[in-house]
This record gives structure tokens, sequence and C-alpha cells, in this order.
């Protein structure tokens, strides 16, 4: 806080007793200072744990009860929520639990997801459901991974549900018994040169003639592709066909 942070994090079940709470929430007060009250499925504190035997989302939802007291004891209401577990289905239940219950700003995330492939899937599954139920004001995706993965990873499950456009979004279909070309290095060139355009557009690169045409001309552009030849589109509009 004396750095001159806009918002600190406190565990309560790291933190230690209420008094270290309370201080913290004094010093916060002085400088106008948020805090968010961040839950971890992996520190709940002790009594909790021996009352519900497990991390569940009683357990969870429990914790940031007891937290919460604290701060209205000591009217501090600058607060953003967050109670991440690492479980799928635990986590999604915590936060429905919490947007019932309380009216402060969540930030929503699965807490140790995993490695980039598995742990996006699955931070992708529960966020998706979370924010396309409208809950959670922030987000994080937590990879064991370079940061700049899981910035990547948060803006793509932005991106599909049409919540933060600023990048161009690629459509492209499965090789099917129907495509004649080398769609998956077609595809591929195209997103590689896509990762220039910081401005939201719909392109669709489309292996056969049977659904490909109907995509390309719904994208902003687009291509679809028949024996060695492909058809691309604009607006909806033909304007040329290329040999692959």
């Amino acid at each position: 806080i004396d750095a001159g942070v806009d918002k600190i994090r406190i565990n309560p079940g790291n933190i230690g007793e209420p008094w270290k709470v309370t201080e913290v929430i004094k010093k916060a007060k002085d400088t106008n200072t948020s805090i968010r009250i961040g839950v971890n499925s992996g520190s709940l504190p002790r009594k909790i744990l021996k009352k519900h035997k497990h991390p569940t989302s009683a357990a969870i939802v429990e914790t940031v009860d007891d937290a919460l007291t604290i701060f209205r004891k000591n009217n501090f209401r600058d607060i953003v929520i967050s109670a991440k577990g690492a479980d799928v289905k635990t986590t999604i239940a915590v936060y429905k639990k919490l947007n019932e219950k309380f009216d402060y700003p969540l930030h929503i995330g699965l807490t140790e997801a995993g490695l980039p492939f598995r742990g996006g899937m699955r931070s992708a599954v529960g966020l998706g459901i979370l924010l396309n139920q409208g809950i959670g004001d922030t987000i994080r995706v937590s990879l064991t991974a370079d940061p700049v993965m899981e910035v990547v990873a948060a803006y793509e499950i932005l991106d599909s549900l049409g919540l933060r456009r600023h990048n161009p979004v690629l459509i492209s279909c499965p090789t099917c018994g129907r495509c004649d070309v080398k769609l998956a290095k077609i595809a591929h060139t195209v997103e590689q040169r896509l990762k220039h355009y910081k401005t939201f557009m719909k392109v669709a690169v489309m292996g056969c003639v049977v659904n490909g045409p109907g995509e390309a001309r719904e994208a902003d552009f687009g291509i679809a592709c028949g024996k060695k030849i492909g058809l691309i589109f604009a607006k909806g509009k033909e304007i040329k066909r290329v040999k692959e």
C-alpha cells in the first residue's frame, strides 16, 4: 500500500488473525486502496476445512462470508471477491452462489488450471459458462506457462463470447472426406498473417464446396476450396478464383 498500488489482495487462509485484516483495512481506508478478498481452495482456513473435510463449494463460500464479516465491521466496501478452485464444477458452483449472495464485483478464474492446452480448455469451459450467464467482472486464466499465454487465452475466451472483439477471428472446417486441398496448411498460413491485424474481422477458410461458399460469404473475408481451387469472397461477394 505504501508503494502506491491501487488494489491489494488478501487471502483469508494465509493472513491469519482477524486483527491483521483490520490493520490492513485501516491502511487501505486511509489511502483509498481497494482490496480483493482472494480465497483459494488450496489454502482455506483450518477451521473451515475441519468442518467441511474438503474444499467444497460450501467451504469456499463460507470462507468468503467469514472474511466479509470483518470488512462489514470496519465499514469497508471497496471490495472485489475471488474464490478460485482447481475443479471446474466446484468453481462454477462457487461463483454462482457468490453472485446470488453478495453485491460485490467478482474476479473469476480457475486456479492451478495446468499446462497450456488442457489448462486453457478447462479455463475456457469454466469461465465461458460463468461469463455467458453474466457472472464475472474481471478474469484470470492461470496456466503453467509464460504469463503472456494466459493473456492470449483470456482474450480468446472473451472473443469467443463476443465480449471483447479487437482481433480477427478465424473460422476453419474439419478436414472431412470432401476436402481436396491441404486445408490445415492454408488455415495455418492465414492465421499467421492475421496476427498482424488488431481489428475485429471474421475470416473463413473452408475446405469443400458443400458448406464452404455459404460460410465464406457470411464472413468478412473467406475462401471456399474445391478441387485444387479456391473461391475468394469479400463482404459476401466472390471476387476471385485461385489455384491451390
